[in-house]
């Protein structure tokens, strides 16, 4: 392990977390707003549903582990919400039981420790054109539907309410931009950059306005070695030196 010691952040998912960091992916986005502030971890897992999360739970959260993460981001949900196949093989998962499956997510994740964080992010919509033109020729139909996506995604934001985990909203939030279906997705599954900072922009807003201590928004963390120094890069007057240890030339905070 290396020093210093930073927070953990730790993105546990499906595909749309596995392929976070391609495409100017919202965990990539993450990784480096947080580049001196935290350490962001990648466990995301292309095809999965909450079924084989649950499965693997202690493998990849133990709770004897010397470090625990400071916040985890948790996405299941489409890949349960596809419609069961009549062989009864397939990521399909009934909807009490992916209720059921993310309830025991959120309870083991809570008991890790008393400073670890929480945030589900719910079901995504789809593009159900694009992904005719761009996967059946690979995966066949997938049998996935904006509806079931909604339902499902319902489901999960009523359960955050139950058990008291944060929640990111993103089937509203990538359709309140009119032009969703044409940006928001590289083939109406996954997320593209457009779609990503949607999802950047919602996580950053719930941890700002989460009362967690320690703060773990990004304006409150502190930046790793950001004294000034001599050695910083001198500012346009040619007589001071500028910290640049807070600044971010491609992204703007809102």
């Amino acid at each position: 392990m290396v020093g210093p010691q930073r927070p953990q952040f730790v993105l546990f998912g499906s595909s749309i977390v596995q392929f976070s960091f391609s495409h100017q992916g919202w965990g990539a986005i993450l990784a480096h707003l947080y580049g001196r502030k935290a350490d962001v971890v990648l466990r995301g897992y292309s095809g999965w549903n909450s079924r084989r999360a649950v499965q693997v739970l202690d493998q990849v959260f133990p709770k004897d582990a010397a470090v625990q993460p400071s916040l985890v981001i948790v996405y299941f949900g489409g890949n349960d919400s596809m419609h069961p196949h009549p062989s009864n093989l397939g990521p399909h998962v009934p909807l009490p039981e992916y209720v059921e499956n993310m309830k025991k997510i959120a309870v083991h994740l809570k008991s890790l420790s008393e400073k670890t964080r929480v945030i589900f992010l719910s079901a995504p919509p789809i593009n159900e054109a694009q992904i005719r033109e761009s996967l059946r020729r690979i995966l066949g139909d997938l049998g996935r539907t904006n509806e079931r996506c909604r339902i499902y995604s319902e489901a999960c934001l009523e359960l955050c309410k139950e058990v008291g985990v944060k929640a990111v909203d993103l089937w509203t939030a990538l359709q309140q931009r009119d032009d969703w279906l044409d940006v928001c997705f590289t083939d109406g599954i996954h997320l593209s950059g457009e779609g990503s900072e949607i999802v950047v922009k919602e996580i950053l807003k719930v941890l700002k306005e989460a009362e967690w201590e320690p703060s773990l928004h990004l304006e409150s963390l502190p930046s790793e070695f950001s004294d000034d120094s001599p050695d910083d890069p001198l500012s346009p007057d040619g007589k001071t030196t500028l910290n640049v240890a807070d600044i971010h030339l491609d992204w703007e905070m809102e």
